[in-house]
C-alpha cells in the first residue's frame, strides 16, 4: 500500500508538472453552445454553461473564461456530455481578482518595474529601474539609493501576472482520455442573481372586480453576461447550509399600471416542494442590468373590499372608559386564486400595487401591499390603507368583576358602545373584529354577531350615507 501511494505521489507530481509546462488553452464565449440559469429567491442561481471545445489527449489546462465573479467555487463540477466520463478535472483555481492599474501594481509588490520620465522643456523621455516597495493607499518606490512616493512618471511592467485576470476564470488542470473534440459543461452555483414577482392591479369603478398583471424582475449583478439563456425561475423558500455572498439589488420603478391583456410567457410546473417557473423564450441577462419579464396577465377577476375596524382584548378585563376618538378603519381588497376567478396560477412572493382610474380617466394609486407564496386556489388579501370618510368612536360604558379569587377563575362582565360615522356619499358596510379573551359569550346586542374563531366575535354593521350607526353589546367573560 505504502508502495502504491508513493507511486501514486509520483504520478501526480508528473502530471502536475506536465500540465505547468503545457500553454494554457483558454475557453470564451465563442465556444459557448448553451447556457441555462435557474434563479432562487434567496440571492442564489444555478449556471450551467455549454461549451464546445478542442482538447488534446492527456494532460491540460484550461482557463474557462467568463464565469460569474460571484461563484462559488466549491460548487462547480465540470463533465463532458458528448463522451461522459472521458474528461476528469485534477485541480480547479477559481481566479476573480480582476486586471486594474491598482491591482497590477499591488501585485508588483518587491519586483523591479520601468519609470518612464519626460521632461516638461525638451520632451525628452528617460528611463529608470525601481522597485515597488508598496502600494497600500499610494505607492512607496526604490529608485536607486533613493526612496520616492508617488508616481513619478509612466510605469512599465514587464508583463502580467499569470493570477490576475481581466475576466473572471476558473483554471482547471484536465485530463482528457477520450476525443479531441469534447462537448463540456460546468455547472454551479452563484451569489449575485436575484429575482422578485412585481403586480400590478387595477379595481374597476364599482371596485367590484379588478385586473392584474405580474411581472418578474430579475436583477444581475453576478459579474457575468448569460446570452440567450434558458431562464428558469424557483419559487419557495430553500434551505441553503453556505451562507450565499449578498450583493447589492437595485430597485425599478413599478411599471405603469396599462391592463391590456398579455399571453403568460412563463410555463409552470411543481418541482419537490417548490414551484419552476420557465421562459418560453431564450433571453440574455447582461451584467449589471435590471430587466422584467411578463409572468401573468389576468382581467374581470371579481374582487372584494372590506372596512374593517379591529379591537384588543385587554379591555375585557379591567376598566378603561374611552378607548378612541377618531380610530381609523382599514381598507381591504381581497380575491380568490382559482381558475373560476379568471387566475389559478401559483403566485410568487411579491409586492402588489393597486391603482384606480379617476373620473378623468386616470389611473392613481390607492396602496400596495406584500404578499407571501400563494398556492393555486387560496385567498390573497391585500390591506391597502386606511379610510379616510369612515371612522369609529369607542368607548367602555360599563365593566364589573362578578367573581374570582384568583388568577384562574375570574369573571368579568362589560358593556360596550362603538359609534361608527360614514361621511361618504354612499353607504358603506364596517366589520367590527373583537378578539374576546378566556370564556366568553355575548350577552346582549344592538346587530348579530358571528363568531368566526374561539376567541374572536365578529359584527356586519351597516352605515348609512353621510350619517352613522351605533354599535352596542355586553359580553361576559371567564378565565
Amino acid at each position: 500500500m505504502r508502495h502504491t501511494l508513493i507511486a501514486s505521489l509520483f504520478l501526480l507530481t508528473a502530471v502536475s508538472q506536465a500540465i505547468a509546462q503545457t500553454e494554457e488553452q483558454r475557453s470564451t464565449l465563442a465556444d459557448q453552445q448553451e447556457v441555462a440559469v435557474t434563479i432562487y429567491n434567496e440571492n442564489l442561481a444555478l449556471v450551467k454553461d455549454q461549451r464546445k471545445l478542442s482538447l488534446k489527449r492527456g494532460a491540460s489546462s484550461l482557463a474557462f473564461r467568463d464565469v460569474s465573479a460571484r461563484m462559488r467555487p466549491e460548487t462547480a463540477l465540470m463533465r463532458s456530455t458528448s463522451a461522459p466520463g472521458s474528461v476528469s478535472v485534477l485541480e480547479q483555481n477559481f481566479d476573480f481578482d480582476l486586471l486594474t492599474p491598482q491591482k497590477l501594481l499591488e501585485k508588483y509588490v518587491g519586483r523591479s518595474v520601468s519609470i518612464i520620465r519626460t521632461n516638461p522643456a525638451t520632451g525628452v523621455e528617460t528611463t529608470e529601474q525601481a522597485q515597488v516597495l508598496s502600494a497600500n493607499a499610494g505607492v512607496v518606490l526604490k529608485i536607486g539609493n533613493r526612496i520616492e512616493t508617488g508616481i513619478p512618471g509612466r510605469i512599465i511592467y514587464g508583463d502580467v501576472p499569470p493570477n490576475l485576470r481581466d475576466r473572471p476564470t476558473l483554471v482547471m488542470s484536465l485530463d482528457n482520455a477520450g476525443a479531441q473534440q469534447q462537448d463540456l459543461e460546468l455547472s454551479y452555483l452563484t451569489g449575485g442573481l436575484a429575482w422578485k414577482a412585481d403586480y400590478v392591479v387595477e379595481l374597476n369603478t364599482t371596485e367590484d372586480k379588478l385586473d392584474i398583471s405580474g411581472w418578474v424582475t430579475l436583477t444581475n449583478t453576478s459579474g457575468a453576461t448569460y446570452r440567450n439563456a434558458k431562464l428558469q425561475l424557483v419559487a419557495g423558500d430553500v434551505n441553503q447550509v453556505t451562507p450565499v455572498m449578498q450583493g447589492a439589488v437595485r430597485t425599478m420603478a413599478a411599471p405603469a399600471p396599462a391592463m391590456a391583456k398579455a399571453r403568460s410567457e412563463m410555463v409552470e410546473e411543481s418541482l419537490f416542494e417548490y414551484h419552476l417557473y420557465t421562459l418560453t423564450r431564450p433571453t440574455t441577462i447582461a451584467e449589471n442590468q435590471t430587466k422584467q419579464v411578463s409572468l401573468l396577465s389576468a382581467s374581470g377577476v371579481p374582487a372584494r373590499k372590506e372596512l374593517l375596524l379591529k379591537g384588543n382584548d385587554y379591555y375585557y378585563q379591567s376598566s378603561y372608559g374611552e378607548l378612541g376618538q377618531k380610530i381609523k378603519v382599514g381598507v381591504f381588497v381581497e380575491f380568490d386564486n382559482k381558475e373560476s376567478a379568471q387566475l389559478g396560477m401559483p403566485l410568487p412572493k411579491g409586492i402588489i400595487r393597486v391603482y384606480k382610474k379617476d373620473k378623468a380617466g386616470n389611473a392613481q394609486f390607492i396602496g400596495e401591499d406584500r404578499v407571501d407564496h400563494t398556492p393555486k386556489n387560496e385567498k390573497v388579501r391585500l390591506k391597502l390603507g386606511d379610510a379616510f370618510d369612515v371612522t369609529a368612536d369607542k368607548k367602555q360604558t360599563d365593566f364589573k368583576k362578578l367573581g374570582g379569587t384568583s388568577k384562574y377563575n375570574y369573571v368579568f362582565e362589560s358593556a360596550y358602545e362603538v359609534l361608527l360615522k360614514n361621511a361618504k356619499k354612499e353607504a358603506v358596510t364596517v366589520t367590527v373584529q373583537e378578539p374576546m379573551p378566556g370564556d366568553w359569550q355575548v350577552q346582549s346586542e344592538s346587530h348579530p354577531h358571528t363568531k368566526n374563531s374561539s376567541n374572536t366575535a365578529v359584527w356586519k354593521v351597516s352605515v348609512p350615507a353621510e350619517g352613522s350607526t351605533k354599535l352596542v353589546y355586553r359580553a361576559l367573560v371567564r378565565y
